[in-house]
């Protein structure tokens, strides 16, 4: 077998493979008469097809097969002899494959990068604190029985805190724009679920009024075509309700799946589930800003082929997210939605990769114990969650990529400039820009 590598690019290479003839033949002639001996053709007994006939029909298929193979086995050997290293499937064409002749094919593929890691003294990192406070937990219990409310109609003005019914069409320039309408649509005043302007427009107005509300589109809206713009929502409301809140009794208490009888007892279990929060919350946006400057700093090219495999990855994921099923085909989504956040996957895994093998990271056992302890916590039977993942090596190698991960980012802050900053707990738990990532 005779190999030749051009370097077309940074990451693309061009592999040229020449397999000899007789290998290909040699191998036609073994599928040949294995075939013989089990194929049932008209006029001859079984076993007993001179193998002439059984290459007249079948030998076309057979060659492409053992081609097939072939190439499969051939590339996996040059490869190896090449000492390269394939990111994603080759595309392969053909260039000689004619019968008796040496067989020839170029394996198109793209390599990983080679990295050499940037020094992350320079990085600066903001790592921000917090705890849970009564008040917290107090604010915290509000919003949930805010969950819960019942509403009622009531005659007066609509307040903030209403539920109003509303019927509004939007107007640009005099102009309807699409999507700008709506009839019977709830709307909880102080929500925030409208843009800015909307929603305390409506406060101090009763049912049966009309009016119109003139407010501006923020300029990081969605819609492109809406951005800035100053629009008229001819609005009317149909009703007003007020929130009768529930009591804090035992039949709020078991519909957040609690085994409490008081309210002590109550704040005590949501100020649990505040701090699981906040820790996951804290923990997510320091890695987040160790992972943001470790690809800042460590500027790769990586492979087309692996972004392309993860853009399909965060397809499905979109897909399942927002409860579609098997009719709804992922490829439908377009392919530059997920473009970025794809490419800032691989660049993150490749380096973390090399980080890794670098400085010869290993799962630290005591850290997935304490990582599975955490989540198993969360359930009624926390014993079996935790055997469950014991025994299920798939599962139980997901968590020991997470716990990596995290030592990675333990090992890189050791060289980073970090400073610590105090916030309240809402501004904690607000997601980093770039956390799905």
């Amino acid at each position: 077998m005779q190999v030749s590598v051009e370097t077309t690019s940074a990451l693309e290479r061009q592999m040229t493979i020449t397999v000899p003839a007789e290998r290909i033949d040699n191998d036609v002639d073994k599928r040949v008469q294995q075939t013989a001996r089990t194929v049932r053709i008209d006029g001859f007994r079984p076993g007993k097809v001179p193998l002439k006939v059984v290459k007249q029909r079948y030998g076309a298929g057979i060659r492409q097969d053992v081609v097939g193979e072939v190439v499969q086995k051939s590339f996996f050997e040059a490869v190896q002899q090449e000492k390269v290293m394939p990111a994603g499937s080759p595309k392969i064409e053909f260039k000689n494959d004619e019968d008796g002749k040496d067989f020839q094919f170029v394996a198109t593929f793209e390599v990983y990068p080679e990295i050499t890691l940037a020094d992350f003294s320079s990085a600066e990192i903001e790592k921000q604190t917090s705890e849970v406070t009564d008040a917290d937990v107090d604010t915290m219990i509000d919003t949930l029985r805010k969950q819960q409310a019942t509403w009622t109609e009531v005659e007066r003005a609509a307040e903030d805190g209403d539920r109003v019914k509303v019927d509004f069409e939007g107007f640009i320039d005099g102009e309807a724009f699409e999507g700008g309408k709506a009839e019977g649509t709830d709307i909880v005043l102080g929500s925030n679920s409208m843009i800015p302007g909307f929603e305390s427009g409506i406060v101090g107005k009763k049912a049966g009024e009309e009016f119109d509300l003139n407010v501006t589109f923020p300029e990081d809206y969605q819609a492109e075509n809406l951005k800035g713009k100053d629009a008229v929502f001819k609005t009317k409301v149909i009703s007003v309700s007020a929130p009768e809140l529930p009591e804090l009794n035992d039949e709020f208490f078991s519909k957040f799946g609690l085994d409490v009888s008081d309210l002590e007892g109550f704040k005590t279990e949501v100020g649990a589930n505040m701090g699981r929060e906040l820790k996951n919350a804290l923990k997510a946006k320091l890695k987040d800003q160790v992972f943001t400057q470790l690809v800042d700093i460590n500027g790769i090219e990586v492979p087309t082929s692996l972004v392309d495999s993860e853009i399909d990855n965060l397809r499905k994921q979109a897909v399942q997210q927002f409860g579609g099923g098997a009719e709804i085909d992922p490829n439908m989504l377009p392919k530059e939605m997920f473009e970025e956040q794809a490419k800032r996957r691989v660049t993150v895994g490749l380096l973390v990769q090399e980080i890794i093998k670098a400085n010869d990271i290993k799962a630290d056992d005591a850290r997935v114990a304490e990582a599975i302890q955490e989540m198993a916590s969360t359930y009624q039977e926390p014993q079996q969650v935790i055997d469950w993942y014991n025994s299920n090596e798939e599962m139980l190698n997901q968590v020991k990529s997470l716990v990596l991960e995290d030592q990675v980012v333990d090992h890189l802050l050791e060289s980073a400039k970090v400073t610590e900053v105090a916030v309240a707990y809402e501004e904690a738990i607000k997601p980093a820009a770039n956390a799905a990532a």
